[in-house]
């Protein structure tokens, strides 16, 4: 039995795909990993690539775009490591950062989820932690992403602070988050009413109901070349996804929050 489950959840990432599995095979990790790439119904050949040019890599394909948290649950239930890293088909993650964050998490038994810090291509540092989702959490958070990707220079120079430390937080982001599968199992994995998006905060916060932690390792870098990856990342998709997680943690908010994107016209239809 490999220790640990590399899962990559993909949907129309052939532009991406291949660079993603090269970054984790040249060098592979110490830690003995498979390759899980779960496919949601991609129309570009993103399946095709996958087998005819890593045939090492194990491929599942789904009929249909099953979403990014009930995606990962197929892999996670599909295979038996004693470890899951979930990874963006848009990052690249060299063999040393992954034995780096299982080091992270067999050092510290209280542990149970570990993120690294997150650059865009330019070696920017992203926001990729974050307090739980409240209202003034989201604004707080809000402001800091968009000043940080309009290049605020005040903004970035907080942000790169911000990120340059080691810390438990409240949760990491799922573009490269590294759980115990014991841990991952007993919250039931991850929930599957966050079709895309909220749902590494979500699974973040389950774990911290059970007294486990969650760490940013700030020693650890990866690079993520958000927006790239092509998907369902839509508005109404946010949308959905606040919603929902505002119903399960904050339910005294959801008529506030409700009337504010009816507003602002951004109300998805069947939330």
């Amino acid at each position: 039995m490999t220790r640990l489950a590399i899962v990559i959840v993909t949907y129309n990432s052939s532009r991406e795909i291949d660079a993603a599995v090269r970054s984790m095979t040249e060098p592979a990790p110490v830690t003995p990993s498979d390759i899980i790439v779960i496919d949601n119904a991609s129309t570009d050949g993103t399946a095709s690539l996958v087998r005819d040019r890593w045939p090492a890599v194990r491929l599942i394909e789904s009929t249909t775009n099953l979403g990014f948290a009930a995606a990962n649950n197929r892999a996670i239930r599909e295979s038996s490591s004693e470890l899951v890293l979930l990874l963006n088909p848009d990052t690249r993650v060299s063999g040393g950062a992954v034995d780096r964050l299982v080091a992270q998490l067999d050092a510290r038994p209280d542990v149970a989820i570990v993120g690294p810090r997150i650059v865009d291509g330019h070696g920017r540092a992203e926001l990729s932690f974050g307090s739980m989702i409240t209202p003034l959490a989201e604004l707080r958070q809000k402001i800091l992403v968009s000043g940080n990707d309009r290049g605020s220079l005040p903004i970035v120079r907080m942000v790169d602070r911000m990120t340059r430390r080691t810390r438990e937080v409240d949760w990491v982001s799922g573009a490269c988050l590294l759980i115990r599968r014991k841990d991952v199992e007993a919250v039931g994995l991850l929930d599957e009413r966050f079709f895309l998006y909220t749902e590494d905060v979500d699974l973040c916060a389950s774990v911290r109901a059970r007294s486990r932690k969650v760490l940013f390792a700030a020693d650890i870098e990866i690079v993520h070349l958000r927006g790239r990856s092509a998907g369902a990342t839509t508005a109404a998709a946010y949308r959905r996804s606040q919603l929902a997680f505002y119903e399960k943690h904050h339910p005294a908010w959801v008529p506030w929050l409700r009337a504010y994107l009816k507003i602002r016209r951004e109300l998805p239809d069947n939330p």
